[in-house]
């Protein structure tokens, strides 16, 4: 659809950027919704990005997503900042507000809750244990959000070990950090497992777990979508366990930022999930 000079603006900023889906779902949700608005890729550099971050609303930028490897300086450089982003020291979606300040928010753990929910009905964090393997930002957020909906305990589980009792010490609440070589141990009992780490995507090892400990009950997923279905929840379908593939936090996450800068709460469609892998 044709733009006018009127268009709300609103964009990703990385570095590289060339690879983000994130253009191609917000360019999906304009169009559907009819919105006279722009969502484009910002490339970067990362001794620009404080400079870049600020100029936003000189710019008439409404906002922006802010993916690797920005989340934390953005966090630094916003002027205020959510409960959410405070708590994971990371930031991915900034909001201009009325009076040009910069807020920043943390969004990917919603989008990882609203993933699970929308891909295992019924899943609750509160049906027992989740066992969690990795300890990076993207581990911060899958935690933090399963503590915040209830989880009763969270495994965490990372090679070095030394970074996953940093993060649980960060994010506090009920956090067990457990050594790499007690992983499959701990699969008995649990009612979710999350992959945090890069092992299964395409050009990567896959990830070294034998989930023949795990109830059949359990729920397992990846954030990797690349491909759709890695050889661990392959594994996992294989012995019926129910699966959710990473695609979905990334469509969930954009969804507050959207409603935020275009003024339309939007929805994730089957054909938006087509859209976005087709990318």
């Amino acid at each position: 659809m044709m733009i006018s000079g009127k268009a709300k603006l609103a964009g990703v900023m990385g570095w590289p950027v060339g690879h983000s889906r994130s253009p191609r779902l917000h360019g999906h949700w304009l169009e559907r919704y009819g919105i006279d608005g722009a969502y484009v890729p910002l490339s970067v550099p990362p001794d620009r990005i404080e400079q870049a971050i600020r100029a936003l609303p000189a710019l008439g930028f409404r906002g922006c997503n802010v993916t690797v490897p920005h989340k934390e300086a953005a966090w630094r450089t916003v002027d205020r900042l959510d409960a959410t982003a405070k708590r994971m020291g990371a930031v991915n979606t900034i909001v201009v507000g009325e009076d040009g300040a910069l807020e920043g928010r943390n969004t990917d753990g919603f989008g990882f809750i609203e993933n699970l929910k929308s891909g295992a009905p019924g899943w609750k964090a509160s049906d027992g244990p989740a066992v969690v393997i990795g300890a990076g930002g993207a581990a911060r957020a899958v935690v933090a959000s399963l503590l915040d909906e209830g989880a009763p305990l969270v495994w965490l589980i990372n090679r070095t070990r030394a970074r996953a009792e940093e993060l649980a010490g960060d994010i506090g609440g009920a956090i067990e950090v457990a050594d790499w070589v007690s992983r499959e141990t701990l699969l008995e009992g649990a009612a979710l497992v999350v992959n945090t780490t890069t092992q299964g995507m395409a050009g990567q090892p896959p990830l070294d777990l034998d989930l023949r400990a795990l109830p059949a009950s359990a729920v397992v997923t990846d954030i990797v979508y690349t491909p759709l279905i890695t050889p661990l929840l392959e594994a996992a379908q294989a012995r019926g366990n129910r699966v959710v593939d990473g695609v979905g936090m990334l469509l969930h996450q954009a969804r507050p930022g959207f409603a935020a800068w275009f003024g339309t709460e939007p929805e994730v469609t089957e054909e938006l999930r087509r859209v976005v892998l087709a990318g």
